[in-house]
């Protein structure tokens, strides 16, 4: 079974241009996608439908086989998770606490379970000294990672990331990333929306490439960055770590641990 299934879709902003024009994607369950493409292009517009924050005028979204039309956001919201870019509009709580176990509460999740489940999600995070702080007093990267622990907690199946890392140090953006692979190592599917290409070639199994509305490349990493026509159709760079691979005169690789091997190899 796809933990994501759209048929079709197109959508509309009230008084605006189509966003989405005929959108067909599968993932499959456990898959580590990204959506990429440049402003406009529709990519959060797609994510948005994932977990009905968003409905189609036209066409289908299934998750986990079930029709989205069927069920309301926070019925949505047990099974897919949302990281948005800004946390600031995640957070609205007193303490950390109170902001890790609001979605749980409003689930019905037993006080016991909701502690346990706070708790190791408080670890996991690297939060549990904050655990009685007031949310707004944290750091950049903290309040991330605490918007990233009030939709771990909720232990949903898919996990979305819009520009999870835009505005973060690199100590930050290590510290959510390693949670993240985490997660999908354990078969939660992830769909990451970003700009930084970098990013996408490490982490990412699949590529999704938006343009004008439309799904208009789809493929594993290195075959995206490769095709140099479908990146200037979309405004795309390919990422540092390609183009230095092609400047030593070798193979075009898109992840570290591939270039390195590489390089040793050929000395």
């Amino acid at each position: 079974m796809n933990s994501i299934e759209v048929k079709g879709i197109h959508f509309s902003y009230p008084e605006s241009q189509e966003m989405l024009k005929g959108v067909s994607l599968s993932v499959r369950m456990g898959e580590f996608i990204s959506i990429v493409g440049q402003n406009g292009s529709g990519k959060t517009t797609l994510a948005k439908h994932f977990n009905g924050l968003l409905r189609p005028s036209k066409g289908k979204v299934y998750i986990l086989g079930k029709d989205t039309k069927d069920f309301s956001i926070a019925e949505l919201s047990k099974n897919v998770g949302h990281l948005f870019q800004n946390p600031e509009n995640q957070i609205f709580e007193e303490t950390v606490f109170q902001e890790i176990a609001f979605g749980p509460k409003n689930l019905g999740v037993s006080e016991d379970e909701i502690e346990k489940r706070v708790d190791k999600v408080l670890k996991t995070t690297r939060l549990s000294k904050y655990r009685d702080s007031h949310p707004l007093s944290l750091s950049g990267g903290e309040k991330q990672r605490l918007a990233l622990a009030s939709v771990v907690v909720m232990e949903p199946q898919i996990l979305v990331l819009d520009e999870p890392t835009t505005g973060l140090d690199l100590l930050s953006i290590a510290g959510i990333l390693e949670i993240v692979k985490e997660l999908n190592k354990k078969n939660v599917t992830v769909v990451l929306i970003t700009h930084d290409m970098g990013l996408v070639s490490e982490l990412s199994e699949r590529v999704v490439v938006m343009g004008d509305g439309q799904i208009i490349g789809d493929g594993t990493p290195k075959e995206i960055f490769a095709d140099d026509e479908l990146l200037e159709r979309a405004s795309l760079e390919p990422p540092q770590i390609m183009q230095f691979s092609k400047m030593l005169g070798l193979k075009p690789e898109v992840k570290v641990d591939a270039l390195y091997k590489r390089i040793v190899d050929a000395l």
